[in-house]
């Protein structure tokens, strides 16, 4: 059975996360299903993507056997992240739950996030001795800003979802109760919306923020990679706190 289901609703796709099990951790099927959800052109009568997740959490991040086995290089979220980044319509993370990791990050990477109060988003790989990849670190900083990024990446704890809506790194935050009520009106508003105006309007944030793909990194791809082959991260795998 598929473990990323995707379809088209009239003018919304919807792509749900089903590995409630494992807490939808992303192994390499779910990455490779959720790019090929994003790369599917989208038809004549879409208007906006709707990515949710079954179960209480909406992504723990990688699979850690598939994490910790990787070959050097860049990872294959990478490329599935920017699928989502670069989809020509509007997307929208439903988040009913935690998003640690790889989790947090495909939900920035997402145009709008509607989170329930419940949930939590972090990036806890300084505890396991990881750091995050110069594509992940853009992203956060991006929509974050530094102070927050600081925060979030040097202390690795997870902040609730209504402290990052304070801070305005997500758009929306709702009572778990009214989580369905405030996405759905989120999604009836993008989709009443014109579509070239949409397509139009994401084309020119994106190019807007493309500058920082322009910056050399290759020295702190290195550093990154040593730390993700160090002793400190083998046995972080072992005690992964996001895993709990």
């Amino acid at each position: 059975m598929a473990k990323v289901t995707w379809g088209v609703e009239g003018a919304v796709r919807r792509v749900l996360l089903d590995r409630p099990e494992k807490r939808n951790a992303l192994d390499a099927e779910m990455i490779a299903e959720l790019q090929a959800a994003f790369t599917h052109p989208p038809g004549a009568g879409e208007r906006v993507a709707v990515i949710r997740a079954a179960g209480p959490v909406f992504c723990a991040g990688l699979d850690m056997r598939e994490r910790s086995a990787r070959p050097a290089g860049a990872s294959p979220i990478e490329a599935m992240l920017h699928a989502i980044e670069t989809f020509p319509l509007p997307v929208v993370a439903v988040v009913q739950g935690d998003a640690i990791a790889g989790g947090n990050e495909l939900a920035l990477h997402c145009d709008l996030v509607v989170a329930s109060s419940a949930a939590r988003f972090g990036m806890s790989l300084a505890q396991i001795g990881l750091a995050p990849s110069w594509f992940l670190a853009k992203k956060l900083l991006e929509v974050a800003g530094p102070v927050t990024t600081r925060r979030i990446l040097l202390l690795g704890d997870p902040l609730p979802a209504e402290r990052l809506y304070e801070l305005g790194v997500i758009s929306h935050v709702a009572d778990p109760d009214d989580l369905e009520v405030v996405a759905g009106d989120v999604i009836q508003r993008l989709s009443a919306n014109a579509p070239l105006s949409l397509k139009a309007m994401k084309a020119l944030i994106l190019r807007e923020m493309a500058f920082r793909d322009r910056i050399g990194h290759g020295d702190v791809d290195t550093l990154v990679e040593q730390m993700r082959r160090s002793e400190d991260a083998q046995e972080g795998f072992k005690h992964d706190p996001t895993r709990r």
